[in-house]
């Protein structure tokens, strides 16, 4: 499955969350460290809902780049 992960840059350093998976978050120094480290709430989430007998949510988030006169 591929999960849209949203990546943006804090005063210091990067954060990561997946829309389609409520807490699946995580933080690091750089935007490479950060990308690395959101594959693991993301497998423990999708463990965890199979665990309980949940269904693992299809992923339904997409993107879109608006581009715009900011002149």
């Amino acid at each position: 499955m591929r999960y849209m992960v949203v990546i943006e840059k804090g005063e210091e350093g990067w954060g990561a969350h997946v829309p389609d998976l409520p807490g699946c978050v995580a933080a690091g120094e750089t935007r490479e460290e950060v990308v690395a480290l959101i594959r693991e709430p993301i497998e423990f989430h999708l463990e965890g809902l199979r665990e309980h007998g949940e269904d693992v949510p299809e992923p339904q988030s997409d993107f879109e780049f608006v581009e715009i006169n900011a002149a």
